[in-house]
């Protein structure tokens, strides 16, 4: 009874011209939630299984927290729907679908969260969303971004660490990620890019200078300073190790230790950081004066106008799974029997292929390898992934989709661009890698690749992924649907330097004599319905 009566006690506090509103705003946040349930379930799952992203659970309940820490400065304040948030939440609904027509899980959660942002201005206004600027903000850390960020954190840590570790008078022999030192052979994976330490210094240094400072030139300095001393950190950590493991005889910061040893490194330094930056820590704001709300009841928003908002919001909300329904008409559903290359003369088709390396490309329909020699006897392979009904675990052009993972224990990749290619008579632009085999003992090097890769997407040919995802997009649109399939072309490098160019124009002259057959066969797979 007395829990019951304190509920109720809280409820009639709620200032009059608050209740409606917030009440439009709850069922437009579940019908946002509903309607957007994959994109929302994607996003957890990210949360769940990524140590980078595992911040995401508390983001939405410290935001939430934010919010009723403004409860004084929010409750004067007559909530009035903003009419240009409809305009923009339908701009945010049409990121979606883009996202969605190309299984881009970043333009779609990040459009969701747009969504749930601007569902604020839209119901209760400008000036109240203006209130609540930084609480709605900090909800977009929990959009799982900044894998792309890898590749480059990566080298930076890679080339640090090389040039720390010549410094310190160790030799360094060097080739693309990976680098032997006299006492050991090292890697740089995504582990050691750092990302994870960035990722979680802004989140808490955004929030940190937030709570801390009242002052936005302080906050906008300490949010500098907390994504420079990750980095820095990460790349003395990085040092740290390998150094460790050089003068102990690789006998610790190698295994499990490897981690731990860097997270302690980290929260030193983080800590650190947090403790100069208190220094400056700004008294805060006076609480603001009470105002007497008798006289707003005349000057809240006509009823009419939050439903309106409703109305017309749950439109836009659930325009783009219409749009989909439609555009899905056009997509085969039949399982896919990819087809076989027809191989013309002077190449030959081989009982296996060249070598026993295989893409990690995941969750293809279908897949085809194949081996061929041309006039000289000189060895290719073709590998084919073909890809039908995508959805965001299987899409043709994607993050996960590379040529060797960096924990892969075999191969390796050791150096990586692009080629100018000829494909049916007109230029192509191919991903082009030097891939390399390691064999059991120090230093061994087995077979090198030189490896050719690119899309095939609404019967056109592309190596950019930009490109393919935009074609793909069309193709759906256009009803053409949504196939499409990554090709890569490889072939053996000898050691010599001169191989290379003799190794690049031997996949050369199979795409001029091969890649009609090539594209015939990708068509007939196709098929029609």
């Amino acid at each position: 009874m007395y829990e019951s009566a304190h509920m109720t006690s809280k409820l009639q506090s709620l200032p009059v011209h608050w209740r409606r509103p917030l009440l439009v705003l709850v069922l437009l946040l579940a019908v946002i939630l509903v309607a957007y349930w994959h994109s929302a379930w994607g996003m957890a799952m990210i949360w769940a299984r990524s140590d980078t992203y595992a911040h995401g659970f508390v983001v939405p309940l410290i935001s939430l927290w934010l919010v009723w820490r403004q409860r004084a400065v929010l409750a004067p304040m007559v909530p009035r729907p903003g009419r240009l948030a409809w305009l923009l939440m339908a701009g945010a609904a049409a990121l979606w679908l883009a996202g969605d027509l190309v299984a881009v899980n970043a333009a779609t959660q990040l459009a969701l969260i747009t969504l749930i942002v601007l569902s604020v201005p839209a119901v209760l206004g400008w000036r109240v969303a203006g209130a609540l600027a930084f609480p709605l903000a900090f909800l977009f850390f929990a959009v799982p971004i900044g894998d792309f960020l890898l590749p480059g954190l990566m080298e930076w840590t890679a080339d640090f660490t090389v040039m720390a570790l010549r410094a310190s008078g160790i030799p360094v022999y060097r080739e693309g990620l990976q680098f032997i030192i006299p006492s050991g052979a090292w890697s740089v994976v995504e582990a050691c890019s750092g990302i994870r330490y960035l990722i979680a210094s802004v989140t808490v240094g955004c929030l940190f200078a937030y709570l801390s400072y009242q002052s936005m030139r302080k906050r906008l300095v300490f949010i500098v300073v907390a994504i420079l001393v990750p980095l820095v950190a990460n790349w003395l950590r990085a040092y740290m190790i390998v150094m460790l493991g050089h003068y102990s005889g690789n006998t610790i910061a190698t295994g499990v230790d490897h981690l731990v040893y860097g997270w302690l490194f980290f929260g030193l330094v983080i800590g650190v950081m947090f403790l100069i930056g208190a220094r400056w820590v700004d008294p805060l704001p006076p609480p603001p004066k009470a105002v007497a709300l008798g006289g707003l009841a005349a000057a809240r928003a006509p009823a009419r106008a939050h439903w309106l908002a409703l109305a017309l919001v749950f439109c836009v909300v659930l325009a783009p799974h219409g749009a989909l329904a439609v555009m899905d008409l056009g997509t085969q559903t039949r399982p896919v029997q990819l087809a076989e290359p027809t191989v013309a003369a002077p190449w030959r088709a081989t009982a296996t292929p060249p070598s026993t390396w295989r893409p990690a490309f995941e969750h293809a329909s279908d897949t085809l390898d194949a081996g061929l020699v041309d006039d000289q006897s000189q060895p290719l392979g073709l590998h084919v992934s073909y890809y039908r009904q995508q959805n965001y675990q299987r899409k043709l052009v994607s993050s996960e989709n590379v040529l060797v993972k960096s924990q892969d224990p075999i191969w390796a990749r050791a150096a990586g661009g692009s080629a100018d290619a000829r494909l049916q008579g007109r230029p192509l632009r191919v991903d082009s890698a030097v891939l390399r085999q390691h064999l059991p003992g120090m230093g061994n090097v087995g077979q090198r690749l030189l490896v050719w890769r690119f899309y095939w997407v609404r019967g056109g040919f592309t190596a950019s992924d930009y490109a393919g995802k935009i074609q793909g997009a069309l193709g759906r649109i256009s009803g053409w649907g949504d196939d499409g399939a990554h090709i890569v072309i490889y072939t053996p490098l000898s050691n010599a330097k001169e191989s290379d160019v003799d190794a690049s124009a031997r996949l050369q002259s199979y795409l001029d004599s091969q890649g009609d057959a090539l594209a015939a066969a990708l068509l007939q797979t196709r098929g029609r319905d």
